[in-house]
């Protein structure tokens, strides 16, 4: 087919008018006279200035591309009308391709071309000749240029920039919207022939979309394309030259077109009737469930919001969109109560938010359903009758008086009796108490408004049957005031009377206090408990008053201090009163009342030893004491003292037999065994209650008989510790880094006991004496279990 299409465009070329003649001839023209170039023709010379004569005209040479001949393809020759066929002129051919893609017989000017030509690479190449004299080698006419054109086959196909192209379109559009445009190219030459004009046509996709053919605009060929039935469709179109015709060369590209949607879809809830549950115990706010209405629209386009339109539960309950979900989350709005109403109804409506007015034609887009919540019951705990408590009382009431009651009740269907209680850390002096049944309020110890004016109490209530169901509600009692207080000098008064003071002279102004608020406000009234012929009080009535002198001049060195007694009183029922005695120093003033000094032995120390310097002495004799102090307490670290210090002599003691203790060997101060037996001699044994200086070897001492003041002896000592209540648990140093050893008794440890293959026999410890007696009944099991 390729090779057809060749011979035929090889005929038309063959055809053209100046293919049928490719020589170019050069000949001299003669000018006409009116072609004279130039507007202006100088004088100067007196001669008229003509155009030049050309000696060679010159034509564009043709060429056709993709030549597939094997001899070099004839382009054209180049003649002047100087040549005389003699070969004196020589051709010479420069410029583009000139000598190697075109070279030129020197003789006759023919030129060739030496290899195929693609339009595509150039379309036409610029060359300049010239024919010169061989013999000379100067050139007979000028040089001038001239074009080979490269003539177009349709040798390339359309092509498309993607392979790929990816459009969408809106859903429901009407036929003929415009979806996208593709444009193919085509390399071969436009302005010669129909090689280069394309036409387009879909392969793929009718009949769901078209293609205009002149444009390429792909464009919707159905209606109401549906995103919900399909929202994909794959379009190839296909691009191709020579107008369309057949033999032409086509390209094809790939269109992948996705519906968008619109909201062309409303939303509608799956069910009727959806069915709820909750506890009343739920704290408002709780997320008891939830609705969802389907859209099979996307985006936007499917957001819908929820909203509770009727119902007996529209201010029980409320609802929120929840827009990542789409859902409607329905919260408890306000406390449930079981025993009040166990059934609520609610009309549920859910809504497009961007509603398209174009598919208002389809219904509306909202849809409703029914939402049935059950109450479920909980055993709650008890409710108060009130929020907080507020009692008041006075402080003086007796002990068990009753302040005030709180009350609760169980709100459940089932009453349970209630027991209240207090709660101990809000009451940590138990001033307070109540009653477990009714809950009355009631004083337990006095109270004192001066200490705590409130009391701020937790009374607890629980279920009998449940008490882990508990309420707390708080209690404050407000301690009303009672005079019970008498007032009192606001301040310690340091008062001094000057020597030469004169009747009536102010030495102090007094103030007094007290704790209890009444509620006319503090009124105080002063006055001398007895007449006093040196000083009077005058009360300022203010709660304030003046002390006064009534006497001209005091002697310190008679009198050096006056005491007062002064009575305050207040004016609250019933009147508390209090003495409070002034202390009066006398001292040596200036004449303006400055004091001086007021001690009389001021006047016997040295005139340059003040105050200061007494402190000071007074503080290194202190030290000097603190020095002696701790050498004597250095040197008694010195000496040998016990490990221990006890009240009494370690050396004294008798071990008491009322406690097991570390052993018999637990004390050096008398070994028991060898009174007891006196054929047993203490051998190495030191004492561990003194720090030993040396060792020494004991001393060996004879064998003593036994003694009956030694057993009257340690029985005296026996029964004084036994009776003593204030005897300490141990009346020796008890060590025990070990069992002991040289016991007669032997181990009385238990502890290997368990190793043993069978009962041990304790019926030996009956032969030791009475004192033995309870150790004999405890391990002994022979005549105890017939005891018992």
């Amino acid at each position: 087919m390729t090779i057809y299409k060749f011979l035929l465009l090889f005929l038309l070329w063959v055809c053209l008018p100046h293919f049928c003649s490719p020589e170019i001839m050069f000949r001299r023209i003669p000018v006409p006279q009116h072609k004279i170039l130039g507007a202006r023709v100088p004088k100067s010379d007196g001669k008229i200035l003509h155009r030049q004569k050309r000696g060679w005209m010159w034509n564009q040479f043709f060429l056709l591309e993709e030549y597939t001949g094997s001899d070099y393809q004839y382009v054209g020759k180049l003649h002047s009308d100087q040549d005389k066929g003699d070969g004196s002129l020589k051709y010479i051919l420069s410029g583009d391709g000139a000598g190697t893609l075109f070279i030129i017989d020197e003789k006759t000017g023919d030129i060739h071309a030496t290899r195929r030509i693609d339009r595509e690479e150039k379309a036409f190449y610029t060359l300049r000749a010239q024919a010169i004299n061989r013999r000379t080698l100067r050139p007979v006419e000028p040089e001038s240029e001239f074009v080979i054109k490269i003539h177009d086959i349709n040798d390339n196909e359309p092509t498309f920039p993607e392979e790929i192209y990816t459009a969408s379109v809106p859903e429901m559009s009407v036929v003929g919207t415009s979806v996208v445009q593709v444009t193919a190219t085509d390399a071969d030459d436009p302005s010669y022939g129909n090689s280069a004009r394309v036409i387009y046509s879909i392969l793929q996709g009718q009949p769901y979309f078209s293609v205009e053919p002149e444009t390429g605009i792909i464009r919707t060929a159905l209606p109401n394309m549906n995103r919900e039935n399909r929202e994909q469709y794959q379009v190839v179109i296909q691009a191709k030259d020579m107008g369309g015709q057949m033999g032409g060369l086509s390209g094809t590209t790939t269109v992948n077109i996705t519906l968008t949607d619109v909201n062309d879809n409303p939303p509608r809830f799956p069910q009727n009737t959806i069915h709820l549950r909750v506890l009343e115990s739920s704290p408002v706010g709780t997320a008891i469930g939830s609705v969802k209405a389907t859209d099979a629209d996307t985006g936007k386009n499917a957001e819908v919001e929820y909203r509770i339109i009727d119902g007996d539960g529209i201010d029980m309950f409320d609802i929120v969109t929840e827009k990542d979900t789409q859902e409607g989350i329905i919260t408890v709005k306000k406390p449930l109560d079981y025993e009040s109403r166990r059934l609520y109804t609610l009309k549920v409506e859910a809504e497009n938010t961007h509603v398209d007015p174009r598919f208002y034609y389809l219904g509306p887009f909202k849809d409703t359903t029914i939402v049935k919540i059950s109450i479920e019951d909980v055993d709650e705990p008890p409710v108060f009758s009130r929020s907080s408590y507020l009692f008041e009382v006075h402080e003086d009431i007796e002990v068990g008086t009753i302040i005030g009651t709180v009350m609760a009740r169980d709100p459940d269907s089932v009453s349970s009796p209630i027991r209240f209680s207090l709660d101990r850390h809000t009451d940590l002096d138990r001033i307070f108490n109540i009653h477990s049944g009714n809950g009355s309020l009631y004083t337990s110890k006095p109270l004192d408004r001066e200490l705590s004016q409130w009391h701020n109490l937790t009374v607890i209530a629980a279920e009998i049957n449940n008490p882990k169901e508990t309420t707390r509600v708080a209690v404050f009692v407000r301690i009303l005031d009672v005079n019970d207080n008498a007032p009192q000098f606001a301040v310690f008064y340091d008062t001094f009377v000057c020597e030469n003071a004169r009747p009536g002279q102010l030495i102090q102004t007094i103030s007094a206090v007290d704790k209890d608020d009444p509620l006319g406000g503090q009124k105080f009234f002063f006055s001398l408990a007895a007449v006093n012929p040196n000083f009077t009080v005058q009360d300022n009535e203010d709660n304030t008053a003046r002390i006064l002198t009534r006497k001209n001049g005091f002697n310190r060195h008679e009198i050096s201090t006056y005491l007062l007694p002064v009575v305050i009183s207040d004016n609250d029922y019933p009147i508390q009163s209090s003495t409070g005695t002034l202390t009066i120093r006398v001292c040596a003033c200036d004449s303006q009342g400055n004091m001086q000094s007021c001690s009389a032995e001021a006047l016997l120390l040295p005139a340059g030893l003040s105050t200061g310097a007494l402190i000071a002495i007074l503080l290194c004799i202190i030290i000097l004491l603190v020095i002696v102090v701790l050498f004597a307490a250095l040197k008694r670290q010195r000496k040998k003292e016990p490990l221990i210090l006890s009240k009494e002599d370690i050396r004294d003691n008798i071990v008491s037999y009322n406690d097991e203790g570390g052993g018999e060997e637990d004390t050096q101060a008398f070994d028991i065994g060898t009174l007891r037996n006196p054929a047993a001699i203490e051998e190495k044994k030191l004492r561990r209650d003194i720090i030993p200086e040396t060792l020494f070897i004991p001393r060996r001492t004879p064998t003593a008989p036994d003694n009956t003041d030694v057993r009257d002896f340690i029985n005296e000592r026996l029964k004084e510790h036994d009776l003593d209540p204030t005897a300490p648990p141990y009346d020796s140093l008890a060590t025990y880094a070990y069992e002991g050893n040289d016991s007669i008794a032997e181990s009385l440890s238990s502890l290997e006991s368990g190793t043993t293959e069978g009962d041990q026999n304790y019926d030996y410890l009956r032969e030791w004496g009475p004192r033995f007696n309870k150790l004999a009944e405890m391990y002994g099991g022979g005549e105890s279990d017939k005891d018992s």
